[in-house]
């Protein structure tokens, strides 16, 4: 299996009766997965809406082939078999991790598009846009606590996952190591969407190992120095309406245009994402499904 210990090297020699000698189909398919997300991931040098949503339908396609996997006869009986250790609940709690996370990105993106709406409206009437823009940056503060909130938990819970396989079988360990390694690339993926919302991104690292991403603390660029993108133009584009007030903006027709120009671009990228979401959303909702039937059976 790409990216596992081979069996010269471990120290489980025993191979369980029940997990298929060499690697299913499904589990290789994970692991192309793993290996174009974290390609992807390392080398994209863009913090746009559009390469997120990209790298997110990555982690949808691998998260369906989780799902799949997880409906295994093999698959399941080592839940079954190791119910109640401790990396059976520490999974548990990643497929919920996940779900709060992509509820905290799903959540600001909807609340954007509301915002998104008013703006446009005020474009049209001309006359309310100050009023409009003052109330959607004070949303935008609102959403940027929520997502540093999100952040900051998820930090937490990260802090305290550090389980370590003792006495497991080859193909159990070799097991949760995927699974792991999807949850670890899926909070990474959770935390980009999250900083390019607030106009921030994350510093993309040049390689990849399960142990940098669940111990490594996050590198995170100051907001005074983050790429910019479709939400942090905007905000730029809308501090210039308020200038206005303090007159140091004269082309009133340039700012406006301004305006128009990126919250057209920020419209369009927040609607992409928000879908990609919302699928992906779903579909976590049913891998935590077929986990806790597993163990409920």
């Amino acid at each position: 299996m790409a990216g596992f210990p081979s069996s010269k090297n471990t120290k489980y020699h025993n191979r369980s009766n029940s997990l298929p000698s060499r690697p299913h189909p499904l589990i290789s398919q994970c692991d192309e997965h793993l290996t174009r997300l974290r390609v992807f991931y390392s080398t994209s040098a863009s913090s746009s809406s559009s390469s997120i949503s990209q790298q997110l339908s990555g982690l949808e396609d691998l998260h369906e082939s989780v799902e799949k996997l997880l409906l295994l006869p093999s698959i399941q009986e080592a839940f079954v078999r190791h119910c109640g250790e401790k990396w059976v609940d520490e999974l548990l709690d990643g497929s919920l991790r996940l779900l709060d996370m992509c509820s905290s990105a799903k959540d600001a993106l909807i609340h954007t598009k509301e915002c998104v709406r008013e703006l446009h409206s005020a474009i049209r009437r001309r006359s309310e846009m100050t009023i409009e823009v003052q109330k959607y940056l004070a949303s935008r503060k609102v959403v940027k606590r929520a997502i540093q909130k999100a952040l900051d938990t998820n930090k937490s819970i990260e802090s305290k996952s550090n389980t370590t396989l003792n006495g497991s079988d080859y193909d159990t360990t070799a097991m949760v190591s995927l699974l792991k390694e999807v949850e670890a690339i899926s909070v990474r993926l959770f935390e980009s969407l999250l900083f390019l919302i607030s106009g921030k991104k994350t510093k993309a690292k040049s390689s990849w190992s399960i142990l940098s991403v669940m111990r490594s603390k996050r590198e995170v660029c100051p907001e005074v120095d983050a790429e910019l993108n479709e939400f942090s133009n905007m905000d730029n584009a809308l501090s210039s309406v308020t200038c206005q007030k303090t007159n140091k903006c004269k082309d009133t027709t340039q700012v406006f245009e301004n305006v128009q120009k990126h919250l057209e671009k920020l419209d369009l990228g927040n609607q992409d994402l928000e879908q990609t979401t919302e699928r992906l959303f779903r579909r976590l909702i049913k891998t935590r499904v077929s986990l806790l039937n597993i163990l409920s059976n």
